[in-house]
């Protein structure tokens, strides 16, 4: 984003309503610079994103407001040292620094603190001795003045000094990093919440916590981790109240006296007050229960109605005209009563302006207001559309667009219409309501966007620093909190600027905070790139903070939707950031890739994938010499959640992948050992098939392997059936003494390992026909549907007597089937000639 090419009036800088490309009187601007094509040409080179470089824990991270942050193991190179003291100097310069800015123009004089002595005593006391206090009082009761004085008196009790902090919409976390940022100098670092602890544990300081919200665990959470600090905390009664045993001393803060207040406004008034006053002052007293607020705003009303009596004009260039000022307009203009001091009576001459309502002394923020400029009226409507966040003074002249618009700070102050709240202003209690209720906020919409429109135009620009964006962090937040719903698209365009300058300043709670509104709007926008970028940050952020689970499903979500985008250089990196997310759980990321970001290979198409419901049992014959073959298979438990896809069952190591390859290579080859028979056709003869128990030997002519003869007595029953008329009974004619294998006899239960030959070498006997459907006491020519009652024995590879003569035809040369599909290509002998 260039901000120099930016028109005044789309950031409410004003200027011409007309663009000024369509004036054709004026010059056109000169055009955007190409890009050099060589660097010695001359030309400007375009400005690159402002990118940061730091050190979370044990992290390198690179903030890039661009394609989103790039996270990685630090370099042993890259680690910073440890942090170091700030000496007394330097932390009196951060204090200075951290101040609220001072208003322009003459000084305001200081108010003093009154009835406030005896509980300044206490407070210090308890401080010497190493308690904590907490301060608690109402809004407007005065306690940022009280904890001032406090902080005076108590500079040089601790080693580390006075820290003071404010809990401004602060976690205790964040306080703890602001208190150890104070103390500690460490640029561009942040620091692990281990040695957070171990820094912040070794902290001896007084610590003056103003504006405190939160109690119970959260402050025994703070309390806990700096034991050598003793803290003094502001709250307001609403805050929730610390934990029993949290050894917190309380010191309640009321209002002042009626004698007090009466001081205080003359203080505020700069003069004596006359019976009438008092009065008025006496019921303001009671109605405002002595808020020391209340009568420094009381102050500003009667030092208006002082220069109302001396000049009836003298707020008429601001738009207020009462009818008491009309009337008397002769009468104050012969007056030179404005020449004389605030201390010196009224004179009874002066133009009679009656004193303000008890109501308008109650709430007078409008009645003030009224009588202000027309540039801190437009300051008071950007705080009301901003939640009472008060810009900073160096953006009112842009905002407002009014070249003194920073003067307005100075009325604004002066009246008590804004207090200091750590390093800038907000409307102080109760202002916001009652300007609300004066219209104020009629076009609070229009006033946020335009306030977002600026802050995106100055946070994106290349020369405001990180750490400048983050001491407006909190006016930012407010603009995002008021478009979220309404003007998204605006909304988007701040968080998506703002965001990483945050980051880059190290106010990483303003950065959460920004990132959560950005996702928001952009969701409501319909900007797809937009919510991938605000998931990435987040996942991004929780894996600094050690949040394993939500930064896996904040960059799981970042890399979908930019995966439905094409975004390739977005998804890269958010699988590195996953990828350290699953180093760090120990487990292996979604989507079949390594701790390292390796990817695992996806199964191809020749291997064998297990099946979502497991490997089913391969088939074995039963029988007493069976070996049971156990296949270690999934199986799904009832209650176990869903069956794993086939990428998570490949998502393991290799040596699990080679494991499950080999089983499932196993389990194919059994089933195509056992059911080669029964998968052949029975249709063919049986001197046209490979039978299981054939085995192929190699030709002693070199000719290469053929199938074995089968074996007669095994597959074959002999020609003559006996006395009985019956094949296979125990009357058939035995074979001859020459054809039965040396070394035991043939039997019908344990056939013969070699083909039994005739006179001249050819086998003698052929098939009987097709198997029969029941299992006979001998094997049949194939394989029945049933197994036999004993298992067969296996074929040799080679026979222990081989034929003399060869067979007239010589079978067809086939190797042993390698899948179930080949079972029929092979052929066996021929038979007889």
């Amino acid at each position: 984003m260039d901000p120099t090419h930016h028109r005044p009036e789309e950031h409410g800088h004003g200027g011409r309503a007309q663009d000024h490309h369509d004036d054709h009187d004026s010059p056109a601007p000169p055009p955007r610079p190409r890009d050099p094509l060589t660097p010695d040409f001359g030309q400007p080179a375009p400005a690159l994103a402002r990118t940061v470089r730091l050190v979370s824990g044990d992290f390198l991270l690179t903030v890039n407001p661009v394609d989103g942050s790039e996270i990685e193991p630090c370099p042993p190179g890259e680690r910073p040292d440890r942090p170091t003291r700030r000496t007394a100097a330097e932390r009196a310069a951060l204090r200075r620094a951290a101040a609220p800015p001072v208003p322009p123009g003459p000084a305001l004089p200081r108010l003093p603190l009154l009835e406030r002595q005896e509980e300044r005593e206490r407070l210090v006391r308890l401080l010497a001795r190493g308690r904590s206090v907490r301060l608690t009082g109402p809004a407007g009761s005065g306690r940022t003045a009280l904890l001032d004085a406090v902080a005076d008196d108590c500079a040089d009790l601790a080693p580390d000094g006075v820290v003071r902090l404010c809990g401004y919409r602060k976690t205790p976390g964040e306080l703890l990093y602001d208190l150890c940022a104070t103390v500690y100098d460490a640029p561009l670092l942040r620091p692990e919440r281990s040695l957070l602890l171990e820094l912040v544990r070794d902290i001896g300081a007084v610590v003056v916590l103003d504006d405190l919200e939160f109690g119970g665990a959260g402050l025994d959470e703070l309390l806990d981790a700096t034991p050598e600090c003793a803290f003094l905390l502001s709250a307001t009664p609403d805050v929730a109240a610390p934990s029993a045993d949290s050894r917190l001393d309380e010191v309640f803060l009321a209002g002042l006296g009626r004698g007090s207040t009466l001081e205080l406004l003359e203080r505020a008034v700069g003069r004596v007050l006359d019976d009438e006053e008092a009065n008025w002052a006496g019921d303001l007293w009671f109605e405002s229960e002595g808020l020391p607020l209340r009568f420094v705003q009381a102050g500003a009303l009667l030092r208006q109605r002082d220069q109302l009596r001396a000049d009836p004009h003298a707020f008429e260039k601001n738009g207020h005209f009462t009818q008491a000022t009309a009337q008397t307009s002769a009468q104050a203009t012969a007056q030179t009563s404005a020449d004389a001091p605030f201390d010196a009576p009224v004179d009874d001459g002066g133009a009679d302006v009656p004193l303000p309502s008890l109501a308008d002394g109650a709430a007078p923020a409008a009645l003030l207001a009224s009588r202000l400029s027309p540039s801190a009226r437009d300051t008071l409507k950007f705080a009301v559309a901003l939640g009472g966040e008060l810009p900073h003074q160096a953006h009112l002249p842009a905002l407002v667009g009014d070249t003194h618009a920073d003067a307005a700070l100075a009325e604004l102050v002066g009246c008590a219409l804004v207090t200091a709240v750590g390093s800038r202003y907000r409307l102080a209690a109760g202002v916001r309501a009652q300007l609300e209720g004066s219209g104020y906020a009629d076009e609070a919409a229009e006033y946020a966007r335009t306030a977002a429109q600026h802050y995106a135009w100055w946070a994106g620009h290349p020369s405001v620093t990180p750490e400048r964006v983050a001491a407006e962090a909190d006016a930012v937040q407010a603009a995002l909190a008021a478009l979220v719903t309404s003007e998204s698209g605006a909304a988007v365009l701040l968080a998506r600027t703002a965001a990483p300058a945050f980051a880059g300043g190290l106010h990483w709670g303003a950065w959460e905070r920004a990132l959560r509104s950005g996702q928001e709007a952009a969701r409501n926008a319909g900007e797809v790139a937009e919510e991938a970028y605000f998931h990435h940050e987040l996942g991004v952020l929780a894996l600094c903070g050690g949040q394993l689970d939500r930064a896996r499903a904040e960059l799981e979500a970042s890399i979908g939707l930019r995966g439905a985008l094409a975004d390739k250089r977005g998804m890269i990196s958010g699988r590195r950031a996953l990828a350290l997310v699953a180093d760090r759980s120990g487990g292996t990321p979604p989507g079949g890739r390594t701790a390292a970001g390796e990817e695992l290979p996806e199964a191809r198409y020749e291997e064998s994938a297990s099946p979502l419901g497991g490997v089913p049992a391969a088939f074995a014959p039963p029988g007493p010499s069976a070996e049971a073959v156990t296949l270690v298979a999934g199986k799904a438990v009832p209650g176990a959640g869903p069956v794993p896809s086939r990428r998570s069952l490949l998502g393991g190591t290799r040596r699990n992948l080679v494991a499950a390859g080999a089983g499932a290579l196993l389990a194919v080859v059994l089933g195509t050992v056992v059911t080669l028979g029964a998968t052949s056709d029975g249709d063919r003869p049986d001197g046209d098939r490979v039978k299981t128990e054939q085995s192929a030997r190699e030709d002693r002519d070199g000719g290469g392997q053929s199938a074995d003869e089968p074996p007669r007595d095994f597959t074959d029953g002999p020609r003559d059936p006996g006395r009985d008329g019956v094949v296979g009974t125990a009357d058939d004619p035995k074979p001859s003494a020459s054809g039965a294998p040396s070394g035991r006899p043939s039997t019908s239960a344990e056939p013969s390992r070699k083909p039994t030959n005739g006179p001249t070498g050819e086998p003698t006997d052929k098939p009987t026909g097709k198997p029969t459907d029941e299992p006979t006491d001998k094997p049949t020519d194939k394989p029945t549907d049933k197994p036999t009652d004993k298992p067969t024995d296996k074929p040799t590879d080679k026979p222990t007597d081989p034929p003399t003569t060869p067979p007239t035809n010589p079978p067809t040369t086939q190797a042993p089937p390698s899948s179930p599909d080949t079972s029929d290509s092979a052929s066996g002998p021929a038979g007889s000639p």
